[in-house]
Parts: structure tokens; sequence; C-alpha cells
């Protein structure tokens, strides 16, 4: 990978990790449905120009449908869930279950496309599922102002990614990504723009809000998406998901910087099992295979 590569990769999980810090922030004031209409909605405003200015509407056209369908389970139910979430654990927590997403992906592959994972892969998923239950056992609490159903809020949103990546596999091969980037956010946008309405704010959110929901919409998703795509297009998408492991890092960094929120051992030892088992589930991390003549040494 080249230097300018290597960059654009650590400049884009210190933006995706930034994302949790943004919803912190704003979940409060809009709350999680507002929130999470104006963030698509914003990401639609930056990347539907593009799309036009790419010469690619057609594509968006053509495949609507299966478009769609991402942008609600790749946007719409993740970004709510997400901001849901934000309301009661740490951004940091919220990131190390993120981390999660691959090994959902690697399940639902399994299960739906029937795509049998070998068994370094196999005793990823283990690795990576016993590191999720952990976690979730010790901070979860269905208590009263408990983070119970915040933790789950956050499995169900990685879940959601997991299903996603695969039916754009299965459904969207080939279509040009900006296509679906853009084209998911409107999607989004368009099925979030009810509820928002019906669940905004009584009290008008402060300025400050604003910016925090302004930089979640252009600088987290939209210009992220653009960051990303132009990774995949450069580096490939094995090497792309790499960010998925930096990305709770920078989530805990910022929560640490600008809200003093801690990393406990609990956390950094369920962070540490997750992404050993997601590198092992992807094929990240994998068994070096003997040459035949290495063998006979």
């Amino acid at each position: 990978m080249k230097t300018n590569d290597l960059a654009e990769l650590v400049a884009l999980a210190a933006i995706w990790g930034a994302s949790f810090l943004f919803m912190r922030l704003g979940a409060s004031e809009f709350g999680p449905v507002a929130l999470a209409a104006v963030r698509v909605a914003g990401a639609a405003l930056v990347l539907m120009p593009l799309l036009h200015w790419r010469g690619q509407m057609g594509e968006l056209r053509r495949h609507w449908r299966a478009i769609f369908v991402v942008g609600v389970t790749n946007s719409a139910l993740p970004f709510l869930f997400f901001s849901y979430a934000a309301l009661a654990i740490s951004a940091g927590l919220s990131s190390i279950f993120n981390a999660s997403a691959p090994l959902w992906g690697a399940l639902v592959a399994w299960c739906w496309l029937h795509e049998r994972p070998t068994l370094p892969r196999t005793l990823g998923l283990a690795i990576g599922f016993a590191g999720v239950v952990g976690l979730a056992w010790e901070k979860a609490s269905f208590k009263p102002g408990g983070s119970g159903w915040a933790i789950v809020a956050c499995l169900a949103a990685a879940l959601c990614y997991g299903f996603s990546a695969n039916y754009t596999k299965k459904r969207l091969q080939g279509v040009a990504p900006m296509a679906v980037a853009a084209g998911s956010q409107l999607a989004a946008a368009l099925l979030l723009a009810l509820p928002a309405l019906w669940w905004w704010p009584a009290a008008l959110p402060s300025a400050h809000a604003w910016a925090m929901v302004a930089l979640l919409a252009l600088l987290c998703t939209g210009l992220a998406y653009l960051l990303y795509f132009r990774l995949i297009a450069h580096v490939g998408a094995a090497n792309a998901i790499a960010v998925t492991f930096l990305i709770p890092a920078f989530a805990v960094l910022w929560g640490w910087l600008f809200l003093a929120e801690a990393l406990t051992p609990a956390m950094a030892i369920g962070c540490a099992v997750i992404l050993l088992g997601t590198a092992l589930a992807t094929g990240v991390l994998a068994p070096r295979r003997l040459t035949p003549a290495a063998k006979a040494r």
C-alpha cells in the first residue's frame, strides 16, 4: 500500500471514528430519528450532484429497487440504531460493537449465500462473537437507565451492515459504487423523512447540535463515502476493510479528548478479542500456506 493510500485509510478511520462522537453530541437534542434523517439527507445533498456530474444517474434508475434495500439496511436502520445507542453508551463502546459488522457479514454469507468458511474463519467467528457476548454481558443492564437496549441497538446495526454487504455483493455486483452510495443515502432520506417530521424535537436544537449533525452528514457520511470508494479503487476491497480495525481506536481517542470518556479494561479486552476474531473471519489474518518446497525442508 502506497503512503498516500495509507494516509487516506487512517484519515477515513479518524473520520468514521468521529461519527460516534458527533452522534453522542447531537442525539440528546435531535433525538435518534431526526438525527439519522438529517444525516442521510445531508449526505444525499453532497453525493447526488456528484453522481449526476459523473453521468451515472442511469445506474441509479436501473437498479433503484436493490439500491433502496441497501439504503434501508446500510444507512437508515443502522444510523437510527447507533443514534439511539448514543443516548446511553459511550462513543468508544458503540464503535467497538460496530467493529463486529464483518463478523455478522461472514455469518450472513454462511447462512444465506452458503459460503462455507474455512476452519480459521470459523474459529474467527467463534472468537469474535465470544468477545461480543463477553463485552455485552459485562456492560448490559436492562434496568431503568441501563445500557442493555443501547447495546442491542448497536448489535442490530452491525447485523444490518453485515446483511447489506452480502446483499450488495449478490444484487449489485458491477454497479457503479457512486450510484450505490448516493442512491442509498437518497433512499434512506426518503424513508426517514416522515418519521423525522413526526419525531422532530419540540425545542429547536442549538447551533452546536446543528454543527455536530452537519459534520456527521457532510464529513462522516458524504466525504467518507468518497474516500472509501477511492480506497477500494486504489487498493482493493480486501485492503480497504482494514479501516474496521482502526475506527475503535479513533472513537475511543475522540471520546477521551472531548467527552472525558474512559477506556475500561473490559472494553480494551473485548475490543481486542472482537478484532482478533474479525481478522480471522475476514481472512485478514490467515495462516501461511507452505509451498511444496518449504514442506520438504
